[in-house]
């Protein structure tokens, strides 16, 4: 019988356990699929925890991969034995899960099934961050905090392949040469140091054209002292917290800059844009140009564990659990 990682209540990493589960065959619209593997994403977190409610109880999970096992009623542009990736579809920590067919994608040859459940939420998001949220132009300075982390690391790539200047933010010298690795021109180690002063004298005083900021809470002020004028702070999560009410005088005192807080569904409103970013991802893993680190595989038993470790920020890049 399939098994899934499931809460009964919301709370800490404890209220997670892996369960036998009633999956069913695929509905219209859905395909019936075998999990290769399942994404760890930040947004995981948000459920289980409560901040993001969720009807309880609830399978956990967004994002995964595998190969289709059987497709329901009205379903053309899959069939079994097709290997999918998919995001935005709950209960993904599974063996096995039913997935609609408007959220999945096919999985070109050359990627594999650990990169595709590894890049499709966190590359998409990197995508439409960079090239709709703030479309990065040559010759911007950007900022990017957490920048060896599995966003991250993919923000600095599409970054610099624009040709752009990144400044990265970190908290290890581990994680430093990950971010150099992945193309950081600087990287401040904010545990070490203030980094809006830091990015200011990197900048010459000016300050960035846009920050993208994942983490919140502890770095949201710094965040805007880091912006030139006129610039624009994308804040994409809240791996710290989520940020306090803002005085909307605060953004004009930083230089009558901007603020958004983008999330993927309005990115991804129709089933051309989930595959036109899909697709460009994808293509720039089989052509090199972008590099995936799969930095931890946990079993689907271990998962509580795979979360206080992404809490703990005791992870780099992409956190895979594998059925």
């Amino acid at each position: 019988m399939p098994t899934a990682v499931r809460i009964r209540r919301t709370g800490g990493p404890e209220v997670m356990e892996l369960a036998e589960v009633e999956v069913g065959d695929p509905g219209p619209g859905e395909l019936l699929v075998d999990v290769a593997a399942a994404g760890v994403n930040y947004i995981d977190t948000y459920h289980r925890s409560g901040l993001y409610p969720l009807e309880l109880p609830v399978s956990l999970g967004q994002e995964g991969a595998g190969t289709v096992a059987a497709v329901g009623e009205g379903v053309t542009e899959f069939k079994p034995g097709d290997r999918v990736a998919w995001q935005s579809q709950h209960g993904s920590y599974a063996t096995q899960v039913r997935v609609r067919a408007r959220v999945a994608v096919p999985v070109p040859d050359g990627v594999s099934d650990e990169v595709a459940a590894a890049v499709l939420l966190q590359g998409g998001t990197a995508h439409y961050l960079t090239r709709s949220t703030y479309e990065v132009k040559a010759g911007d300075d950007v900022l990017v905090h957490a920048a060896a982390g599995g966003t991250g690391l993919l923000l600095t790539q599409l970054i610099k392949a624009h040709g752009d200047r990144v400044i990265g933010t970190v908290s290890t010298e581990e994680k430093a040469k990950l971010a150099r690795e992945a193309g950081a021109d600087d990287v401040i180690r904010y545990d070490q140091v203030d980094f809006a002063e830091e990015t200011r004298k990197l900048t010459g005083g000016e300050g960035v054209a846009v920050v993208y900021d994942g983490v919140g809470k502890n770095t949201f002020d710094g965040s805007l002292a880091s912006l030139r004028v006129r610039g624009t702070l994308v804040l994409f999560g809240a791996s710290s917290g989520p940020v306090p009410p803002v005085d909307p005088m605060a953004l004009s005192r930083a230089g009558s800059v901007f603020l958004t807080r983008p999330t993927g569904v309005h990115y991804h409103r129709t089933r051309e844009e989930l595959t036109w970013r899909a697709s460009e991802v994808f293509q720039s893993v089989v052509d090199g140009s972008l590099k995936i680190r799969i930095g931890h595989r946990y079993p689907l038993a271990e998962a509580g564990q795979a979360h206080e470790d992404l809490h703990a920020r005791r992870t780099s890049g992409k956190i895979l659990l594998i059925p």
